[in-house]
């Protein structure tokens, strides 16, 4: 199986960590190869927010994570594993399936959302 073959079940393992949150966020879209959700309008910023997004790339699948931008605390327990995913300051990028990496994004995004309702930027 060739990389970007993989990619499609990268984007789709990824994706499924966001989709959860959905319910409680504006889907901005849900293409193929790109999924993205904002928070709902917050008072404090007077928009919506972004929150989350996957997008498949030319050479990896990209999971953005806004709220570790906003709160980079968020990032103090994450393993060197992870972090060595990391491209900026919110952005993680994958080429292959990596399971245990993906139970610990789920976990990030999951306390990421819980800080973003504490601070009343998701309602």
């Amino acid at each position: 199986m060739t990389k970007p073959d993989q990619f499609e079940e990268v984007f789709r393992q990824l994706k499924d960590i966001l989709k959860k949150f959905e319910p409680e966020m504006i889907l901005v879209n849900d293409r193929p190869d790109s999924y993205y959700l904002n928070t709902p309008f917050t008072e404090q910023y007077k928009k919506e927010l972004f929150f989350g997004a996957v997008q498949i790339k030319k050479r990896y699948v990209s999971y953005y994570l806004m709220p570790v931008y906003i709160f980079p605390d968020l990032l103090q327990d994450v393993s060197p594993e992870l972090n060595a995913r990391m491209q900026g300051k919110s952005c993680f990028n994958f080429t292959s399936v990596k399971p245990g990496l993906f139970q610990e994004l789920s976990l990030l995004t999951q306390r990421s959302y819980d800080r973003f309702k504490a601070e009343k930027l998701v309602v």
